[in-house]
């Protein structure tokens, strides 16, 4: 049976010569496994360019339950990224964030708010003339939501340390080292908080970029099963720089 989707691309692996098979997000099926033949021919009815990370598709798909690699119809872009694929800061952001998402999305079923998050965010990061060199910071944040770990946004006076582990404030210290203190936790509610339209407000050095960065990572680590390493954040981070 035909089922009209939409998909995010996560992962492209080759196949044979001229096949691939491609890991998406789907708003449907949650995450699957497509074959897609013949994509790298001249006249390739979908062609690898199509298959990039975090590519955004409109796919008509054969669905079978419990069927491990599912089979394509159709598939184009939709909306046919205008900045992403050209612009090097842009382009190195997705390649970063398609690199997290693959390691933290596990769900095998849909889940839609979680997907037109994705959707919708790279989608405003495409279009955006302005992208903030703080786009990638937010965005993991705001995912964490979607996650079931979001960072808890309440805290008194008294709480001058944020748990990593927990996260949230606490009045005394962690007996463990996964921790910020309250200076360093504002800027990430601050992030989670703000809309990207409004990114381009917040000012944010370097080095306190980097180091956001790093704290995040240990977040996901600590809230997300089989994280493991991220290699692409020190390209990420030598771009910015």
């Amino acid at each position: 049976m035909l089922h009209k989707i939409r998909g995010i691309v996560l992962k492209t692996t080759l196949y044979s010569e001229s096949s691939v098979i491609v890991q998406v997000f789907t708003d449907k099926f949650g995450i699957q496994s497509y074959l897609i033949n013949g994509v790298k021919k001249p006249k390739a009815k979908i062609p690898m360019n199509l298959l990039q990370p975090l590519h955004l598709l409109d796919m008509v798909v054969y669905h079978k339950i419990n069927t491990q690699i599912q089979r394509v119809a159709e598939a184009r872009p939709s909306p046919v990224f205008r900045s992403i694929p050209y612009h090097v800061i842009k382009n190195t952001i997705v390649q970063f964030l398609n690199e997290v998402l693959y390691k933290s999305i596990r769900q095998q079923n849909a889940d839609e708010n979680l997907f037109n998050f994705i959707y919708n965010a790279i989608s405003w990061f495409d279009e955006t003339d302005d992208p903030s060199v703080n786009f990638h910071l937010a965005f993991l944040l705001k995912l964490s939501r979607f996650l079931g770990f979001a960072p808890h946004s309440q805290t008194r006076n008294d709480q001058k340390y944020f748990d990593l582990q927990e996260g949230d404030f606490t009045s005394v210290m962690p007996i463990h080292p996964y921790f910020m203190d309250k200076i360093d936790a504002d800027w990430f509610l601050l992030l989670f908080n703000t809309p990207f339209e409004k990114l381009f407000e917040i000012k944010i050095d370097n080095i306190t970029r980097r180091f956001l960065l790093d704290k995040i990572l240990v977040y996901y680590t600590l809230h997300t099963a089989s994280f493991g390493q991220i290699k692409s954040h020190q390209v990420l981070e030598d771009i910015l720089s």
